[in-house]
């Protein structure tokens, strides 16, 4: 059985007498918080700036390709270069930014370089790899080799 962690209440006073700083838990909080999803995302998501970021991706196996769904809202073709090395799909480029009339109050969407790297099964036919740019999501169509698409086999009766 699991015992829940019991911490004090933020502003009830330490064990060594001195008062807890709740502004200053919240700042490691979310400084922590930012570690992890660099760690797991490649990025910090919370960065509107300029900079190396990866996009979010799906990676879906059919039954004789691999398809890799990249989302890059507001990325012109032209800026997209996709790459496979034996096994390793290397996916970069840059959304500009567009020139911007009035006063920018708050930013969100994401602007830059940027990377997205995976590895695929050594069952690919990287001579007749595709990709596509449709609605903001950039689809890498990787088929697989005859010898790994599933084949039927007839049961016979004995």
């Amino acid at each position: 059985m699991t015992l829940p962690v019991l911490r004090p209440h933020p502003l009830a006073p330490a064990r060594n007498g001195h008062q807890a700083d709740p502004l200053r838990e919240l700042a490691q909080l979310q400084q922590h918080m930012n570690q992890l999803f660099t760690s797991l995302l490649g990025s910090d998501p919370l960065s509107t700036t300029a900079g190396t970021w990866t996009p979010l991706a799906d990676i879906t196996e059919v039954d004789d390709a691999y398809l890799v769904e990249i989302d890059v809202p507001g990325v012109d073709r032209k800026h997209v270069t996709v790459e496979v090395t034996g096994t390793q799909l290397r996916v970069s480029g840059e959304i500009v930014e567009k020139e911007k009339v009035g006063w920018l109050r708050h930013r969100t969407r994401r602007v830059g370089q940027f990377a997205h790297h995976t590895l695929l099964p050594a069952d690919i036919d990287s001579d007749h790899i595709s990709a596509d740019l449709a609605d903001g999501v950039l689809t890498v169509r990787v088929p697989k080799t005859e010898t790994a698409r599933p084949r039927r086999i007839t049961v016979n009766a004995g």
